[in-house]
């Protein structure tokens, strides 16, 4: 049974992730294009680009929230679910829950080259460009767009949970509202039938992953899948 005192920091927490993430947003969505006109300017290093946006803007869609409610609460990422026990299961699991987004992609024909980190705008860019700038640049991609991507659903969907939780064993709040986050954001909302299937497939690969989570205790899964599934096909 939650406590009044837990109920109120856990809707706190939930706000000021909210509230980052939507001003970040906002930021980006207002200013997009003196923004833009930065980050695609190749007179500019490739690694202070990719730090801009990676660290500014996507960063601060999905990781910033979650990074400073856990440093307000003395909260480590470690708790999430970021250990070794049923590691493999885990894995196993989640790439699992890819299978149907997959098949849907390579039906549709939207299936390419597998590189990790390919849909994201810079990296390309990035592994052409010397050494050390290439590393360097790679390693701000998988921390921005790969590990955080994925752990924010998992703090996000924890907490929610925690605050409204569910009795049923197939039924998770947190995991659903982070799978209609996820749509949302990435405007994978359709009518047409073709935009159903899809969005329901994105629904079962993000609620499946934090399902997974929840019933192994463990998050490298949903972090994987944004390391070599999501931005890499």
């Amino acid at each position: 049974m939650l406590t009044k005192e837990r109920k109120k920091q856990l809707d706190i927490d939930l706000w000021i992730i909210l509230i980052i993430s939507m001003l970040s947003l906002g930021i980006y969505m207002v200013f997009n294009s003196k923004i833009n006109g930065i980050a695609y300017n190749p007179d500019i290093n490739i690694v202070l680009r990719v730090l801009f946006m990676g660290g500014l803007f996507q960063f601060g869609l999905a990781g910033l929230g979650i990074s400073i409610v856990s440093i307000i609460r003395k909260e480590s990422f470690f708790a999430y679910g970021l250990h070794s026990k049923k590691l493999v299961l885990t894995l196993a699991l989640s790439v699992l829950c890819c299978v149907p987004d997959f098949v849907y992609n390579l039906i549709a024909g939207n299936v390419h080259a597998w590189f990790p980190f390919s849909d994201v705008n810079f990296t390309y860019e990035v592994v052409r460009s010397s050494f050390p700038f290439n590393i360097v640049g790679m390693l701000i991609i998988a921390i921005c767009w790969g590990f955080f991507e994925g752990f924010n659903y998992v703090v996000i969907s924890d907490k929610i949970s925690e605050r409204f939780p569910s009795k049923s064993r197939f039924w998770d709040w947190g995991a659903f509202v982070c799978a209609i986050m996820c749509i949302v954001v990435h405007g994978a909302i359709g009518v047409t039938p073709d935009a159903v299937i899809e969005m329901l497939c994105t629904i079962f690969l993000i609620y499946g992953m934090l399902m997974v989570r929840r019933k192994t205790g463990n998050a490298w899964g949903c972090v994987l899948i944004f390391f070599v599934y999501w931005n890499a096909l």
